[in-house]
């Protein structure tokens, strides 16, 4: 305990916020994202109450942002390319976002005040490219190399499918979280067909339309 305390304290600022982060969560189901919260997670993890304040003196959306940096890192940590590789596309997008839903299972209560807090005035330009940081992240760990308009197309769209899925993961009180399951595997289905789509219109390799081949068949026929 000493030992840990000694390595807490040695921390930088910005490294002990990201210690203190699940922790931070964790107390704001009941305290809220709050200077409260802060303490709690302090004392927790054997860090210094002051320090660990001034760490989050940015308020309430810097303990936000700093939990969602958590499990960003997490997240990579858990699909080095050996475990990514061997997956579809399909497959990987929604490995990588289910992993975010139960990195943060039993939070639902400092998710859903999270959320309130991202969504205010103030908070909402932050909050967008917070949440495009994480998909860039997510499409990252998928492989994606794209350097022209698809690379923000697929970021934004991503970033909506997360957004939405988070909506139906906090009120989703069935088992294993069936619903926000299937709500999830039927955006990224839908987002693959129009993928799919998207590149059939948009390969230049494609049939073109031939106005006289066109004519010649309803003249000659095929048969």
């Amino acid at each position: 305990m000493v030992e840990a305390a000694t390595e807490i304290a040695d921390l930088t600022l910005d490294e002990l916020r990201l210690a203190l982060a699940p922790a931070v969560a964790d107390a704001a189901i009941f305290d809220g994202w709050s200077e409260e919260a802060v303490s709690m997670a302090a004392q927790q993890m054997g860090a210094d109450v002051d320090v660990a304040r001034l760490a989050f003196k940015g308020g309430p959306i810097e303990m936000v942002f700093a939990w969602i940096e958590a499990v960003d890192i997490s997240m990579a940590a858990a699909f080095p390319e050996d475990v990514i590789a061997p997956m579809k596309i399909r497959e990987r997008i929604r490995a990588l976002v289910q992993f975010r839903l139960d990195a943060v299972a039993g939070q639902e209560e400092a998710l859903r005040r999270a959320l309130a807090i991202m969504a205010l005035p103030q908070n909402v330009a932050q909050s967008a490219k917070r949440g495009w940081r994480s998909a860039d992240l997510m499409w990252r760990l998928a492989g994606d190399t794209a350097t022209d308009y698809n690379h923000y197309t697929k970021r934004a769209i991503l970033a909506s499918i997360y957004g939405a899925t988070v909506a139906v993961f906090v009120d989703d009180a069935s088992e294993g979280k069936a619903e926000t399951r299937a709500f999830l595997d039927r955006r990224i289905d839908g987002v693959m067909k129009f993928e799919k789509v998207k590149a059939k219109w948009l390969n230049p390799d494609r049939e073109t339309f031939s106005v006289t081949r066109f004519l010649g068949r309803l003249r000659y026929p095929a048969r």
